[in-house]
């Protein structure tokens, strides 16, 4: 059975399901699923439908845009794996989920690569069978190493870029290039601890739980939309090292969900946050 699936955003307007739905119906198309949701503070609409049947794009899109606003945004494709490359460092375990999840079949994605400025994952990326680039960032100023990183990066022309512990600040100029296709994973529970050492800055305070957030990258450190979240309970007896040992777990399950959210083009981006159907 092939799968469509059509993403709708638009300010809101009465009988906006119903009109949709009729252009669905008068292709000959069967809904699978479908979900919507307005956002009353802005009357903003977004609805997500997958369908099955063969569909004329050009037609269909046209339909949609006679009595939609000229503002409405309108995405149609094709459930399937989407191709990623993967940044990363040193840390291993947010890495290796993926791989794992990669190998068996468990991940909407083509991992088309790993990068990192460190070799420490490169035994491990190749046990995986996945091409390694090692990317040295010492001596560098961050725009020349962005545009080495940019080199390989283009060559697979990945459609998300997943930060699985790239421990590195990216600039405008690069996050311009892949406005809402870099998903990051931060070891908190944001908007709480932003930056480094978060584990450090909770224990200091004493928190009673910790967490993690995928969220994609923006200009501002850490304060892109959120995509997925978790927490974990932690004690007064647990040091900071303890607390990122835990921390770890929680991490690569934020992430892989994230992913699973983002891949199967679950997730709409409004005004940096975002509506998502599960």
């Amino acid at each position: 059975m092939n799968a469509t699936i059509l993403l709708i955003a638009c300010p809101d307007q009465p009988g906006l399901i119903y009109k949709i739905t009729q252009v669905i119906f008068k292709h000959n198309l069967n809904i699978i699923s479908n979900g919507e949701f307005v956002e009353r503070n802005f009357n903003y609409f977004f609805m997500r439908t997958e369908f099955s049947g063969d569909v004329d794009v050009a037609l269909f899109t046209q339909e949609l845009k006679a009595f939609l606003s000229d503002e409405a945004f309108i995405k149609i494709s094709p459930r399937k794996k989407r191709d990623i490359a993967i940044l990363a460092t040193k840390e291993y375990h947010c890495l290796s989920d993926l791989l794992v999840r990669h190998a068996f079949n468990d991940l909407d994605a083509n991992i088309k690569c790993v990068i990192s400025n460190h070799q420490n994952l490169e035994d491990l990326t190749n046990k995986f069978n996945i091409p390694f680039h090692y990317v040295p960032a010492e001596g560098l100023e961050r725009t020349e190493h962005e545009v080495a990183l940019l080199k390989i990066i283009e060559n697979y022309n990945p459609e998300f870029l997943v930060l699985a512990k790239y421990m590195r600040i990216l600039s405008p100029t690069f996050i311009g290039k892949f406005n809402n296709r870099i998903i990051n994973i931060h070891h908190s529970f944001l908007p709480a601890f932003v930056g480094a050492n978060p584990y450090n800055q909770a224990y200091e305070r004493g928190v009673k739980i910790i967490g993690a957030t995928a969220h994609f990258v923006n200009d501002n450190l850490d304060e892109g939309p959120i995509i997925a979240q978790s927490v974990i309970p932690v004690a007064h007896s647990h040091s900071a090292k303890e607390m990122a040992q835990a921390g770890r777990d929680v991490e690569k399950i934020v992430l892989a969900r994230s992913l699973k959210l983002v891949l199967s083009d679950s997730v709409f981006v409004y005004k940096n946050r975002t509506i998502i159907f599960d």
